[in-house]
């Protein structure tokens, strides 16, 4: 009963503070009009009324029972309002309380609605159901923030953001059209895919509609977006499904997570800039980066696992002659994943040989980053088989895999975990002296609920609500050991968690399939956490292996993994830096030294990243404005935003070899261009 009954101080605290008095069925926050009716469907409405409103009257909360039945429709009888103010600002609390009839009694809906003056546009709502009958409830789960999203005349009919995460590596950004579903479950999808930004936007060209939960920690909920063939219209909702039925009792009481709902014009930024902001009035601060953070990178990773001293040392002077700033070492260097001992077939001379490396690869000012896996234990490894304990395990005591090394999920909460993590982050940032930390790998952004007795069998899913606090471990000790040190953090092809993004100050496009990706994914890092840098990751995963251009206008910092002066024997691709790639190199990273257009103010918002054609990025730095523009191939007009009416402005090609300019005013700041790719301009 401890699941259940723990959320009703919670809402007994909200009715103590409740003043009664005359509380309309509406209420209104900026634009954003809410409504009740007398069976507790609710509305949203974009004000001032227009005739293309997104969400007309529906049940927006049910509860789900074990046999299926869904409660939806309550009769409203209550209606009480107060003062709120808290750390997140001052508003008003609504609770709207209304009951449906069982055959032995009765079950009571209390919806609290939350406005808060500094949060426009936006409602936090919760749901609690009390049970009010003669026997017990059994609930399967809880559905929320459940809308309807008319559709309009585009194609497609939305554009939308979805948070998850899966073994598919999928998209961020992507069109809703014809026969559409995905449950973006914000758990474990696959055996080391899982977690993501618990938010799903869905907008039109005219306006959309975000909803999300606001905790303070992962929670395993589902924000489903669904759109039938037939019908122009789409739903989501939030959901909150229970493995076993909860047994709500006679006078228990049972609730929804706290969640938000927000319309807005334009795209998904602005919703994910305010979502950002109010989690960070809650607690949840975004670090600011360290300056190395924005500084050029290569990694060994062209070499693979393989790597020898020479190859890397090797390659160190055509880095330095281009002007990159950071050298990786990655994947190769340990006897295996979770034996973090160096290899000593690799390094006879034990760990006196890897100090020597990084202070010969540190010459001439050379920052240098060790990649690292943590929570990946291989089978038969040393820590596994002196401390069985510290293995995360299921229902069925089997332990969770990690697919791309073999490994074993390691409990974040384990204290040989933990004690063995903190010794690693000291022999690597002092004993060997690395600048910084590469942490890696698709399990890193989730972990199952954990069933081992040698942990916390009480309350299983205490590891899926506490791994932020593992990489706030790394990043705190790491910066007591190094005050300046860069951690990044890249869950590969994962949607990274927003509740891990505070414990680290570099995040990355973590194996992008293609171009676009690199750009949609720093699109939403740039809503939500636009003073942290963000790495484009390495330039060979890019469109053709050579598209810096994107990475380069949307203010990422740049990457690539080149060999030189040849290919390692046992890697299959080639990474080789040829003459010809080598003037491409040496263009792109003389332009990002220059420009650094990763420190620029990103002003997300101008342009819909969905709908407007050709794909748009503006970065504002050092008064000028600079402008990136994307498409396979363009012929036609682009609009300048964001400039000043009545100025007359210089635009300057600067990515091309003649730098050709020209004049535009601020009255009709119009181009007409053909270009393939890519278009970059500097405005001022």
């Amino acid at each position: 009963m401890k699941n259940i009954r723990k959320f009703t101080l919670w809402s007994s605290l909200c009715l103590i503070l409740l003043s009664c008095g005359n509380v309309s069925n509406n209420l209104s926050n900026g634009n954003l009009g809410f409504e009740i009716n007398d069976r507790m469907r609710t509305r949203l409405q974009w004000i001032p009324a227009n005739a293309n409103q997104l969400v007309d009257f529906n049940s927006s909360d049910h509860l789900i029972m074990d046999d299926g039945t869904e409660y939806e429709l309550f009769v409203l009888n209550k209606k009480i309002k107060a003062p709120i103010s808290d750390s997140i600002g001052k508003g008003e609390v609504y609770s709207f309380t209304g009951d449906t009839t069982l055959h032995n009694g009765r079950l009571t809906k209390i919806l609290t609605v939350i406005k808060y003056r500094d949060f426009p546009d936006m409602l936090l709502t919760k749901t609690s159901y009390i049970n009010h009958t003669e026997g017990p409830l059994f609930v399967k789960g809880i559905r929320n923030n459940n809308y309807e999203i008319i559709g309009g005349s585009a194609t497609p009919g939305f554009w939308s953001f979805q948070g998850e995460s899966t073994s598919e590596r999928a998209d961020w950004i992507l069109p809703v059209e014809g026969q559409f579903f995905q449950r973006n479950y914000m758990g474990m999808n696959n055996s080391d895919y899982g977690g993501g930004i618990p938010v799903t936007c869905l907008w039109r060209p005219d306006m959309g509609i975000a909803i999300g939960h606001v905790s303070k920690h992962p929670e395993l909920v589902s924000l489903p977006v669904e759109k039938k063939d037939n019908s122009d219209n789409a739903t989501i909702a939030m959901e909150k499904m229970y493995d076993d039925a909860k047994e709500l009792l006679p006078g228990d009481t049972i609730s929804s997570l706290l969640s938000f709902v927000q319309l807005y014009e334009g795209d998904c930024f602005r919703p994910l800039r305010q979502y950002a902001e109010l989690m960070r009035k809650s607690g949840i601060v975004m670090p600011e980066s360290e300056p190395a953070a924005f500084e050029s990178m290569w990694c060994s990773w062209g070499y693979e696992r393989t790597a020898t001293f020479q190859e890397v040392l090797g390659t160190l002077p055509k880095v330095r002659e281009l002007g990159i700033r950071w050298a990786t070492v990655d994947d190769g260097y340990q006897i295996a994943e979770g034996d973090w001992d160096l290899d000593p077939n690799r390094f006879p001379g034990g760990d006196q040989e890897m100090i020597d490396l990084v202070r010969e690869m540190k010459k001439d000012g050379l920052k240098v980053q060790l990649w690292w896996a943590p929570l990946a234990a291989d089978p038969g490894t040393k820590i596994l088989e002196e401390n069985p304990e510290v293995l995360m395990l299921s229902k069925e005591g089997e332990p969770y895999g990690i697919s791309w090394w073999n490994s074993y999920y390691m409990s974040p909460l384990a204290g040989k975990t933990i004690e063995e993590t903190k010794r690693l982050v000291h022999k690597f940032l002092s004993v060997y002296d690395f600048d910084g930390l590469k942490l890696d790998g698709q399990h890193l952004n989730a972990v199952h609920p954990d069933y081992s007795a040698a942990n916390h069998p009480q309350d299983p899913q205490l590891s899926v609500r506490e791994l932020p606090d593992y990489f706030k471990l790394i990043y705190e000790e790491s910066l007591k050991v190094k005050p300046h040190a860069v951690v990044q953090n890249c869950p590969c092809g994962t949607c990274m968690s927003f509740y891990n993004m505070p414990y680290c100050n570099q995040v990355v496009a973590s194996d992008p399939l293609n171009s676009s990706q690199i750009r949609s994914k720093g699109y939403i890092y740039k809503a939500l956490i636009p003073k942290t840098a963000y790495f484009g990751d390495h330039v060979e995963l890019s469109d053709h292996g050579n598209d810096f251009a994107s990475s380069f206008g949307i203010g990422a910092v740049l990457g690539t993994k080149f060999t030189y002066p040849k290919n390692n024997p046992n890697v299959k691709e080639d990474y080789l830096l040829t003459p010809e790639k080598e003037n491409i190199w040496k263009k792109w990273f003389s332009l990002y030294d220059e420009k650094k257009l990763s420190t620029g103010t990103y002003l997300g918002g101008l342009y819909d990243i969905g709908f407007f054609k050709p794909e748009a990025h503006v970065i504002e730095k050092d008064g000028k404005m600079y402008y990136a523009f994307y498409a396979d191939e363009w012929s036609g007009e682009i609009e300048l935003r964001g400039l000043e009416k009545g100025r007359e402005y210089t635009v300057v090609e600067y990515t091309t070899d003649e730098k050709r300019s020209y004049t535009i005013n601020g009255d009709n700041p119009v181009i007409n261009r053909d270009f393939k790719a890519n278009y970059l301009i500097e405005v001022y």
